[in-house]
């Protein structure tokens, strides 16, 4: 449909139309300390475009998230999930053993049932971000790294604020 100029299209993946969708895993976006003004701010962006599930974006929290309780304790960082699972994927259950190909259609009106979400992610986009001090500044490093293990694709870790501290 045209709308003042611009060719307007919809989506069959809109939630309104969707009967059941898979709630999201993710429990909290926001943990530790979140009051505090923490000087240092280090990033987990990835070098690839991908979708990340719901559930390795809560894998990632969990590990990422008990490193810094145990190494700088509850109060001395904030952890903060920045992409949220929109994205709802589709999967078309095939049948399978003795008699299948008469029972299934194949690839006809192939529409899929809705299993899961995911985060579509561009390059570098940050996915987490630990907020912590000078003292952290190695933890939250570490924490990255075993929240990138997680995820399907490459990912770095940068330093958005506070770099003059940690030289």
């Amino acid at each position: 449909m045209y709308r003042g100029g611009l060719l307007m299209t919809r989506t069959y993946t809109r939630k309104e139309y969707i009967r059941k969708i898979p709630g999201s895993r993710i429990v909290q976006y926001d943990m530790g300390n979140l009051s505090a003004d923490f000087p240092l701010t280090v990033s987990l962006a990835l070098k690839k475009p991908a979708q990340l599930s719901h559930n390795s974006l809560e894998a990632a929290r969990i590990a990422s998230n008990r490193y810094m309780q145990r190494r700088a304790g509850r109060m001395g960082y904030h952890l903060k999930i920045r992409v949220y699972p929109h994205h709802i994927v589709r999967e078309n259950p095939m049948a399978t053993g003795a008699g299948a190909d008469r029972v299934q259609d194949g690839m006809r009106k192939a529409f899929g049932k809705p299993v899961s979400s995911v985060a579509i992610v561009k390059t570098d986009q940050k996915v987490l971000t630990i907020y912590t001090n000078k003292r952290n500044f190695k933890d939250a490093k570490e924490a990255l790294r075993r929240a990138a293990m997680k995820f399907p694709v490459p990912c770095r870790i940068v330093v958005d604020k506070g770099e003059e501290l940690i030289k």
